[in-house]
């Protein structure tokens, strides 16, 4: 059985059963820093999962916002009229087109929700820089 939320097919009623997704489990399976991975879909918006250390780098989505969930540890984004500190349960959506830079000084996991079209970082392409297929496991 999935443990990404996708619905299964029980075989008997022809309704597709949903399955929750363990977030616990999903973050275990990253060990990468700085490095997505989907792990949900809702209509045009997928749902994904990072652990963070460190400094990323200045970027800007020019078409899309992006949303960044604190679920561990803090979360620093600094964006060019000043800064926002995130804690667990704590989330703040860049608008589209707002330069920014996230900064971890310890692990931290977060949940981002993007449009499907959002480029990791931008139109900026660095060694960190991850494609959507990367992202998706393909």
């Amino acid at each position: 059985m999935p443990d990404d939320g996708r619905p299964v097919d029980d075989g008997h009623s022809g309704v597709a059963m949903l399955t929750p997704t363990d977030i616990e489990s999903q973050f275990a399976a990253v060990t990468a820093y700085w490095s997505p991975k989907v792990i949900g879909r809702v209509n045009d918006q997928y749902v994904k999962i990072a652990r963070l250390r460190g400094e990323f780098v200045w970027h800007a989505h020019e078409a899309e916002d992006e949303l960044f969930l604190v679920v561990r540890g803090r979360l620093r984004i600094q964006f060019e009229d000043g800064d926002v500190e995130l804690g667990p349960g704590q989330f703040v959506v860049v608008p589209r087109g707002v330069r920014h830079n996230p900064v971890a000084a310890e692990e931290c996991w977060v949940m981002l929700i993007e449009t499907v079209t959002t480029q990791h970082t931008g139109e900026v392409v660095t060694s960190r820089t991850r494609s959507i297929a990367e992202q998706l496991g393909e």
